[in-house]
C-alpha cells in the first residue's frame, strides 16, 4: 500500500511539473507540497520495512529478513569464498514450560535466549527467530576451532544459567545442528542439513549440538 502511494505520488509530481506552463508560481507551491508527501512516504515505507524485518517479540530478524541476508551471505561465498556456517537452534521441551509458567513465561524464555544469541554473535554474522522456539545463526568462520568455540560458548552459557521469570529460576537446554557451507552444492542443502542435524540430535536425547563431520558437543 506504502508502494503504491509513493509511485502516485511521484506521478503526481511529473504530472504537475510538465503541467506548470504560465502558472509557474502555483505549479512550485504544488510541488512543493508533493514533495513533502513523498518525503513522509518514503520515511512510512522504510519504518514498515524496517517492522517487517525484526521479529516483534526478540528483536531479532525475521524468516523473511533471514532469507534476504542469506543472498547476501551466499554472495560473498560465491565471490570471496569466504567460509560461514549454519546452525539450527531448538529450545528443549519449550512445549512444558509455556504449560508450567504461561505463553508469559515462554515469551520470556524466548527474548532471553534470542538476547544470548545476539550477545555472543559478532555484527558480521547473523541471527533470526526462524519460528516458534527455533532459531538460525549464520557464522563465519576461518578455522574450525573459531566456529567450536562460539558453539560452545552459547552452551555453556545456557546451560550454566537459569532463566528468571517473576521469581522463578528456569534451567533450559537447547539442541542444536550445525552444516557448514563448503560441503554442499547449495546454501538451501546446508541449510536443510543443518535442520536435519537438528532433529538427530533432538531425537538423540537433546541438550547437544551435532555438527556435520560428525562432531557432538
Amino acid at each position: 500500500l506504502l508502494q503504491s502511494k509513493l509511485v502516485s505520488a511521484a506521478l503526481s509530481i511529473e504530472n504537475e511539473m510538465s503541467a506548470v506552463g504560465e502558472k509557474f508560481k502555483d505549479g512550485k507551491s504544488q510541488v512543493s507540497k508533493l514533495e513533502e508527501k513523498i518525503i513522509k512516504l518514503e520515511e512510512e515505507l522504510d519504518s514498515a520495512k524496517k517492522e517487517s524485518s525484526t521479529d516483534h517479540l526478540t528483536g531479532l530478524l525475521t524468516r523473511r529478513a533471514f532469507d534476504d541476508e542469506m543472498q547476501r551471505i551466499e554472495n560473498g561465498f560465491v565471490r570471496n569464498d569466504t567460509q560461514y556456517a549454519v546452525v539450527f537452534f531448538d529450545i528443549d521441551f519449550f512445549k512444558q514450560v509455556n504449560d508450567t509458567y504461561g505463553h508469559e513465561g515462554g515469551d520470556v524464555i524466548l527474548k532471553t535466549f534470542a538476547k544470548v544469541l545476539q550477545k555472543e554473535t559478532r555484527e558480521l554474522d547473523i541471527v533470526c527467530r526462524y519460528g516458534g522456539e527455533e532459531f538460525v545463526a549464520v557464522i563465519h568462520f576461518n578455522l574450525k576451532r573459531e566456529l567450536l568455540k562460539y558453539l560452545k560458548r552459547i552452551k555453556s552459557i545456557i546451560s550454566q544459567n537459569k532463566f528468571l521469570y517473576k521469581k522463578d529460576k528456569i534451567q533450559i537446554t537447547f539442541s542444536a545442528g550445525t552444516a557448514i557451507r563448503s560441503k554442499y552444492d547449495t546454501y538451501t542443502n546446508a541449510i536443510q542439513k543443518a535442520d536435519l542435524l537438528l532433529y538427530e540430535a533432538k531425537e538423540s536425547g537433546r541438550d547437544k549440538i551435532i555438527l556435520d563431520d560428525g562432531t557432538t558437543i
